[in-house]
């Protein structure tokens, strides 16, 4: 199956301070580093280094054309890949801590500059069947949704960032996956409760699979019919960036390879854990063969 992601590239500065930033403070960091990134080219290197075969659509400014060769490097296909001629690179700011949280504020550039006429280019090259994947990190998503429903493309939606017109637009019925976090499920829900949460998506939104990442919960899987959870590995953490990113690369290889949910969420979980053992996002990401290979204990 191919797997279109559409999606963001980003350029990230990440910031090692002693704590993230409290409003009206200043702080100093005690070191700065730079990595590709954005949550659609995270995804998309994840899909690759899992061992999907993965177009990725998005734009970038004339100072991204880097980004396009750390994708390629990764053996992601870039061939969709867009360059604005006014709007700069998108880039992220990234706050992490000695514990390895973060904290993060994007500036979308080129990613808010993608048009309707964009998307359908880059769809014609796709069929019924085929999989697209897509964040809330670029301009018209509501629309690629329906036109990827209309064309009979199997949908996957990471909603992050949440906005409302995901909700008021309702094209969340036609989302095949629904990968969220907890504070995605509940800004769509109302519910902080994570069986609460999973209860109300499948309620709602009766055909979609729906994946609840809880970071140092696990994750929980619920559908029409069933229900799995999986809980976290024993490792050190370093930055936890990306590591969610990795999850629904790994998860969906996994999931497309073979139907079998329980072995998709241990393939995705191992493959987010070893991420958070290093520095970056897309850098962090492991192989396969680190994956299958890697022999980790589950946290009780």
């Amino acid at each position: 199956m191919r797997i279109l992601c559409m999606g963001s590239l980003a350029f990230d500065y990440i910031y090692k301070v002693d704590h993230l930033v409290r409003s009206g403070e200043t702080i100093a960091a005690n070191d700065r580093t730079e990595f590709a990134g954005g949550k659609g080219l995270t995804q998309s290197i994840s899909l690759a280094r899992a061992g999907a075969e993965v177009y990725h659509a998005g734009k970038v400014g004339s100072d991204g054309i880097e980004l396009r060769y750390k994708m390629n490097q990764f053996g992601v296909n870039t061939t969709l890949l867009l360059v604005d001629g006014i709007e700069p690179t998108g880039h992220s700011m990234v706050q992490v801590d000695p514990a390895g949280q973060s904290s993060i504020v994007t500036y979308g550039g080129a990613n808010d500059a993608i048009t309707r006429q964009d998307i359908d280019g880059i769809l014609a090259n796709f069929r019924a069947g085929d999989m697209i994947l897509l964040q809330n990190e670029i301009s018209n998503v509501c629309y690629a949704i329906e036109k990827a429903y209309s064309m009979g493309l199997q949908i996957t939606l990471n909603p992050s960032p949440f906005s409302q017109e995901l909700l008021e637009s309702g094209v969340l019925q036609h989302v095949d996956y629904l990968i969220l976090n907890e504070i995605e499920g509940h800004e769509i829900t109302g519910s902080r409760e994570p069986e609460e949460i999973c209860e109300c998506l499948i309620r709602d939104y009766p055909n979609s699979r729906i994946v609840l990442t809880l970071g140092a919960g696990g994750v929980r899987y619920r559908d029409s019919s069933q229900r799995f959870s999986h809980g976290i590995f024993e490792v050190p953490v370093i930055d936890a960036t990306g590591a969610g990113d990795t999850f629904v690369g790994y998860f969906l290889t996994g999931i497309t390879e073979q139907p079998d949910v329980a072995r998709a969420l241990t393939l995705a979980s191992k493959a987010a854990s070893l991420s958070v053992t290093r520095n970056g996002s897309a850098d962090s990401i492991p192989s396969r063969r680190e994956v299958d290979e890697a022999d980790l204990k589950l946290l009780p």
